[in-house]
This record gives structure tokens, C-alpha cells and sequence, in this order.
């Protein structure tokens, strides 16, 4: 081998005394790796002096602390215009990891930390991977994420590796795989505990040429025809549940992809160069990086503070208080949740136990969350905590008499925070000692699924409490955006016109499973009528109370009605829809005809009016924030960039 320490700007090279080549990805500049076209370039250049003088083995990892390759760089994928340019970038992709995979030696993937997409599939090259079991290890191919599929081989090799079920299902969801669960799948080989025992289970696994366990009948047959096709169908008709093709074609694509070509190697990596190529320029891939980088910029906004959070104290143990308190304990913090009496509090415990149980699983774990959710009628745990959240019923008066009382009794570093969906800080904040401690945290229902939190400030919040605010969101897995205090703040202001519009339909004599269905269409999560039912009827009228604006009698006359019956939709079983088991009994209905565009052009006239209006009022610091509130607040469909986004492409105004 005739390369030299230092001769590689990304790669560092060892070779040792038993012939092992110890080859270690540092990517200049970076403190997390990416495979770069440069890093695959000289991973090339490695490659050939290896096959010039092949060594007994070769051990690849990381020689970054955190992870070991986070997947292909991001950010280089916007420099492509033309579909063919990206499938020639990926076809030297594919020759290199070629290459890498036909060395003579025996290769092992030693990894610690994210192996995630273009990392994965080059540990799937070599024959072995060895992981270290910590929970941030994790593994996966999230390429559907960004409205592609993997492009670097993965289609192929995990599918071989694993099966084309288990292979095919976790590229199509794209989620990530904690190390046991990577292990129980095959996609890797061996757990080591210890970081210090990555190395000399690699250098054993080399010494004795460990591969991976060989497919079952049942997972290699799901691979050939007929059996293939049989699984195509399903995936697809299971994919279609969760995603119009139209609007996210990738995961089909990639399904007819291995339906096609799978029992022929070279014509599965020239489709997925073809195919990926063609993906990487669209308009939904465009738009979806988009989103991957604001979201980048959310979680940064969470750094900006060294606060750390261990305890919270959260008053009001209704559905928002309960589960914003659930919610914090199933990350690791201790919660103490005080109501007027146990029998308000013990509702609240309950769902918190099945949520536990969902997420958590082993009991040992639910015990322990359970442990750290503690009913607090008295308020002890206010002098305690370091983040106090006030989620009790929306009444200015009661607000601030709850404060007067909690104010006197907080740690100086605490944050005093409030869940109000729509009233102002100035309002709330006038009657304490120090109104600029005062912000908003405004968590979405459902709590444990709606990943904003509105960090609301006033024209005194102390920008020190605001900062706090973020670091706290962040700490709980949740993207804070900071929100200037004004009616409905960011979200609630621009959904109220858009269920507005919705119940002015029906008073049209337009039936709720046409609207909602006009809204899925254009490419919303759920309708606006099946969406009030999820909020809540009785929220919703406070919302038309205070943010509607022009001639709404009709419609909160609907409401009323509503409210009268005690339907108060999903929490109560009854609202415009029926609910069972969690789900609505809406109609399924095709609104794939120009009728159905123009329904949700109307739908969405209002709700992309008040978003410019939030923009020019400057209600967050600029349209890419507010694009980022409002598709994970809203679920404003993602493959459209955000609503801003979605008016410069269409280059017009409302």
C-alpha cells in the first residue's frame, strides 16, 4: 500500500503489524461525518491502493466522537439542475462502493453513534458490522424523508442483507433502529458494550473472516417471484394509506423498482441511479431539503443556552396539562402536576400509564416514568423546579391569581411559563413582580405527536427567558419557534380562518367528508372539520370568539349547537364525526378532479391570506420560520415547502 499518514485530507489510514488496514472517516472542517464527494473520491483513491497491495483485512470506522456517518451530504444535493448530472455523480458513487465491496480481504464496519443512509450503506459493503449497544447508536436509510430513496446501493444490498420485506419496510418508513433492534433484524452482526471492544472484536472478526448470518427460507423468498410481486402490492396499497404518490411518488417508485429488478443485480443500481436522479430535481425533493434545513435551524435556536431542565412543575392536570407533563417525564425529567384535588390529577396519571406503555414497553422503564410523574395538589414542587408551565382553563383573572401565588415561591433561574393558546403576555404579566419573566409555551394537541412549541414573548419578556424557553423545547425532543405575543400568535391565528371557511361550506350544504377530503387532496395531514374535532369543539369556539374576524354568527351558531349537545368531538366520542377506537368514521372520497382543486383553493385562500398578513406583521423573525411553525403546527403539506414557499413558487399573491 503506498499511501502515507496525512496523504488524505478526510481519511486517516493505519496499517498494523497482522496486516490489518484500520481505515477511519475524519471529514475535514466538520465535527460530524457526511460522505461529500470529495470523501467519496478519496475513499476511491484508498480503494485503489488497496487493490494494488490488499492487505489481510480491512476495519472501517469513524474517528469522529459522536457518530459514525451521518449519511451523504445534504447539502451538496442542491447543486444538481439536471437529472442526468445526478445520476452520473451517484453511478461513480456505486463504482467506488464496487470496488470497495470486491476486495479480496475480508472487511468489517465498526461503528459507534448514527449509521445512518449513504453511512449505512457503506458498512453494508463490507462483510460484517459490528456496533457498540448505546442508544446513540442507531441505524437506518431516511432518504424517503427527503423525497428520494437510497441511491448509494442500499436498495439492494439491505434488501439482500435482511430480506425484501424487513428491508423494504424499514427504506419505506424511513425510521431509525437503536442497536438491538438492528441486531434482531440483521442488519447488523455483533453488539459490543464497551467502546473500547469495537477494535478487537473487529480486528477477531477479521482474523477469523466473520460474515453474516445467512438469510432464512422465509426472508429470501420474499425477494423472488411471485412472492415479490404478491408484497408489492401490499406495500404500495400501505404506503398509498399514509402518502399520495402524487405528491410523494419515491417510496413507489422504489417499491416498483425492487418489484422489477430484484432478481437482477446491475439493473437495481442502474434503476436506483435513474430513478434517484430524476427524484433528487423535483420539485418535492427541492422542497422537502428545504424543510430538512429548517428544521436544522429550529434545533439550533435550542442551543443558544447552557439551561439545563430536571424538574418541572406543571398546574392544570386537564388534556393539555396532563400530557404536557407525560410528555416531559418520557424524557427523562421529573414532574410534579398540581390540580385543586387528586380526582382532577388522577385522569391525567392514567393516560400518562398508557402512553408509559406505548413508548416505554418494558415494564421496568414504565415503572420508572411513572415514578417521576408525581401529583402534587399542594404545589411543593414549585420552589423546585426549573421550568413552571401554567395549563389551566383560559381566563385572564385565574392566570394571574395562579401567578401571584406561585410567583413568590420560584428559583431565581426558573422559567414561569404559560400554555394559553391565544391570550396575550402583556395581559397576563401585568400583575407580577417581574412581567419580563413571563413567556409562552404553547404545545399542540396532540401532545405527545405535534413536535412545535410556540416560545411567545411580549414587547418586556427578558430575551433571557426567551432563550431558556428554546433550550427547554429543545431538551424535550420538541422545535421551539419564538413567537411575538399577539392574538393566536403564529398557528391558532391563521387555522382560525381556515376552519371558518370550512364550517361556512357546510352551512353551504357541502358534506364535512367532501371538505376535509378537497383538504387531504391539496395535501394536508387531515381536514379542517376532521381536525376541529381533534382540537376540540369547545376551543374551537373559543377561537371564533377571539381571533374570527367578519360575520361568523352562522358559524359559531354550528358550534353552539355542538357545545349544547356536549359534543365535543374526538375527547368525548362525538363531534361532527363519530370516533372510535381513535379514529373518525369519515367517508373515503375521490377529489382528484378539478372540482375538488377548486374546493381547496378556496379551503386554503384564507388560511395563506392570514399567513401574509403574520408575515408582514413580523410575528416571527422571517418566512422561513413561519413556513417551519406552520407545517409542524398546522401539518401544512411539506412537499410544498411551507405556505410562503408555496406563493413564490406559484408566484402570486393573495
Amino acid at each position: 500500500m503506498t499511501t502515507e499518514p496525512g496523504q488524505f485530507a478526510h481519511w486517516q489510514i493505519e496499517r498494523d503489524a497482522e496486516n490489518i488496514v484500520w481505515l477511519a472517516l475524519d471529514r475535514q472542517g466538520e465535527t460530524t461525518n457526511s460522505l461529500s464527494e470529495a470523501v467519496i473520491r478519496e475513499l476511491g483513491d484508498i480503494v485503489s491502493a488497496l487493490e494494488a497491495d490488499t492487505p489481510a483485512g480491512l476495519v472501517i470506522s469513524s474517528a469522529k466522537e459522536g457518530s459514525f456517518i451521518l449519511g451523504a451530504d445534504i447539502r451538496e444535493f442542491d447543486n444538481f439542475d439536471k437529472a442526468s448530472d445526478v445520476t452520473d455523480k451517484i453511478k461513480q458513487g456505486h463504482e467506488v462502493f464496487a470496488r470497495l465491496e470486491n476486495l479480496s480481504c475480508h472487511k468489517v464496519a465498526s461503528v459507534h453513534g448514527f449509521c445512518l443512509g449513504g453511512g449505512l450503506e457503506l458498512a453494508l459493503c463490507c462483510d460484517y458490522i459490528i456496533a457498540l449497544n448505546v442508544p446513540e447508536t442507531r441505524f437506518g436509510l431516511p432518504e424517503v424523508k427527503l423525497g428520494i430513496f437510497p441511491g448509494l446501493g442500499g436498495t439492494t444490498r439491505l434488501t439482500e442483507r435482511v430480506g425484501g420485506l424487513e428491508g423494504m419496510q424499514l427504506m419505506l418508513t424511513g425510521r431509525m433502529l437503536r442497536a438491538g433492534a438492528a441486531r434482531g433484524m440483521g442488519v447488523i452482526d455483533e453488539l459490543v458494550d464497551e467502546f473500547s471492544s469495537l477494535k478487537w472484536s473487529a480486528r477477531r472478526a477479521i482474523l477469523k473472516k466473520r460474515r453474516r448470518r445467512p438469510l432464512s427460507i422465509a426472508a429470501n423468498l420474499t425477494n423472488r417471484l411471485p412472492f415479490r410481486t404478491a408484497l408489492a402490492a401490499v406495500l404500495k396499497k400501505k404506503t398509498a394509506e399514509k402518502a399520495n404518490p402524487d405528491h410523494y411518488p419515491a417510496p413507489f417508485r422504489m417499491i416498483s423498482l425492487w418489484n422489477k429488478h430484484r432478481d437482477n443485480r446491475r439493473r437495481m443500481f442502474d434503476g436506483e441511479a435513474r430513478e434517484v436522479g430524476e427524484l433528487m430535481v423535483s420539485d418535492t425533493a427541492k422542497n422537502l431539503r428545504r424543510i430538512f434545513f429548517l428544521t436544522e435551524r429550529m434545533k439550533g435556536l435550542g442551543k443558544a443556552s447552557d439551561f439545563k431542565v430536571r424538574r418541572v412543575h406543571v398546574v392544570g392536570a386537564g388534556v393539555m396539562g396532563g400530557d404536557i407533563a407525560a410528555w416531559c417525564v418520557l424524557q427523562g425529567m421529573e414532574v410534579t402536576l398540581q390540580d385543586r384535588e387528586m380526582k382532577y390529577i388522577e385522569p391525567a396519571l392514567k393516560r400518562a400509564k398508557s402512553l408509559f406503555k406505548k413508548r416505554l414497553k418494558k415494564k421496568p422503564a414504565v415503572l420508572a416514568a411513572q415514578g417521576r410523574l408525581i401529583a402534587d395538589v399542594a404545589g411543593d414542587g414549585v420552589p423546585l423546579a426549573d421550568v413552571i408551565i401554567e395549563a389551566i382553563y383560559e381566563d385572564a383573572d385565574a392566570k394571574r391569581a395562579l401567578y401571584a401565588a406561585i410567583e413568590p415561591r420560584m428559583a431565581e433561574h426558573a422559567v414561569l411559563a404559560t400554555n394559553t393558546s391565544a391570550l396575550p403576555l402583556e395581559e397576563l404579566s401585568k400583575n407580577l413582580a417581574q412581567p419580563s419573566r413571563l413567556i409562552g409555551l404553547h404545545f399542540f394537541n396532540p401532545v405527545a405527536k405535534m413536535p412545535l412549541v410556540e416560545v411567545v414573548h411580549g414587547q418586556g419578556t427578558d430575551d433571557a427567558m426567551v432563550t431558556r424557553g428554546c433550550s427547554f423545547a429543545s431538551q424535550i425532543n420538541r422545535f421551539p419557534l419564538p413567537t411575538k405575543s399577539a392574538p393566536g400568535f403564529l398557528v391558532n391565528r391563521v387555522l382560525a380562518p381556515y376552519l371558518m371557511e370550512a364550517f361556512t361550506l357546510m352551512l353551504e350544504g357541502i358534506e364535512k367528508d367532501t371538505i376535509d377530503a378537497a383538504a387531504i387532496r391539496f395535501g394536508m395531514p387531515m381536514g379542517p372539520i376532521e381536525l376541529a374535532d381533534v382540537v376540540g369543539l369547545d376551543v374551537c369556539m373559543k377561537v371564533a370568539e377571539t381571533l374570527a374576524t367578519g360575520d361568523v354568527e352562522a358559524q359559531r351558531n354550528l358550534l353552539q349547537q355542538k357545545l349544547d349537545d356536549k359534543t365535543l368531538g374526538k375527547k368525548t366520542g362525538r363531534g361532527f364525526y363519530v370516533w372510535s377506537k381513535g379514529k373518525p368514521d369519515r367517508r373515503s372520497i375521490d377529489m382528484n378532479s378539478p372540482y375538488g382543486d377548486q374546493m381547496a383553493e378556496r379551503l386554503m385562500k384564507p388560511f395563506l391570506a392570514e399567513c401574509q398578513a403574520a408575515s408582514a406583521e413580523g410575528i416571527v423573525e422571517d418566512d422561513d420560520l413561519l413556513d417551519a411553525g406552520i407545517i409542524f403546527g398546522t401539518g401544512f403539506a411539506p412537499f410544498r415547502g411551507g405556505p410562503m414557499q408555496y406563493l413564490r413558487d406559484r408566484g402570486d399573491q393573495i
